[in-house]
């Protein structure tokens, strides 16, 4: 993991790129976090940092980092972990415009749903008998040889407040002043609620010139001019 920090969901909106576009954007207020401790190769068996964000925390945990108050604390196994000590800061500038992040949060809470709109199920017609029960999951049992429930099988229930990643966002603006991080897309969680924003795991490849040429010779393309012109007559 090149790059992360800890940071609270601000809102949506929308700005404007060179040429004109919208581009539908959320804004993080990120960090700054502060290194309370750090895991090493030698006493630990890896690298690795712990961040603290916000205020208030466990304080005898946190006075080697010079009395820094967190009230959330979080660990990860950064590139450069064994070159950082306890005390430094992780601002919002260790990321800049372009760069491909992760971000994690809980997602919003629905309360108790049902399966129509927690998993997408279908209703019945409300004629010829369906009576009350349009909205209802129906019969769930699997024959008399189960006689039971299927282990897995969609129902009503507590819908939202899970953690959810959403991936491979780009950074589309980075103020160091406002510890502001705007990223393009949706993420996670209500306004106000606490992220992890994290370099992106996947690898994002650029289209190279030319790429959608075919290079099976059996298909016309323009690899082989004369088959593609056989073809065409």
């Amino acid at each position: 993991m090149e790059k992360a920090i800890i940071g609270k969901k601000i809102g949506m909106t929308q700005i404007f790129d060179a040429d004109g576009k919208v581009i539908p954007v959320t804004v993080i207020e990120a960090g700054p976090c502060t290194v309370v401790q750090k895991k090493t190769e030698e006493k630990d068996g890896y690298n690795a940092v712990q961040l603290g964000y916000g205020d208030v925390a466990e304080l005898g945990h946190l006075k080697k980092a010079g009395d820094a108050r967190k009230k959330t604390l979080k660990e990860f196994k950064l590139a450069k972990a064994a070159e950082m000590n306890v005390g430094d800061e992780v601002k919002v500038d260790v990321f800049a415009e372009g760069d491909r992040v992760d971000v994690t949060g809980i997602s919003k809470g629905h309360g108790y749903q049902g399966v129509i709109k927690r998993h997408g199920a279908h209703r019945l017609k409300e004629t010829h008998g369906s009576g009350p029960v349009a909205r209802q999951i129906g019969s769930l049992g699997a024959t008399s040889h189960m006689s039971k429930i299927i282990k897995g099988t969609i129902g009503a229930g507590h819908m939202g407040v899970e953690q959810v990643t959403v991936q491979n966002l780009s950074v589309v603006k980075v103020d160091p002043e406002l510890n502001m991080l705007v990223v393009c897309g949706a993420i996670p969680g209500p306004k106000g609620g606490l992220v992890t924003i994290k370099s992106t795991v996947k690898v994002h490849k650029v289209k190279q010139a030319g790429a959608d040429i075919s290079k099976n010779p059996q298909k016309a393309s323009g690899r082989n001019p004369q088959k593609a012109s056989a073809r065409n007559k």
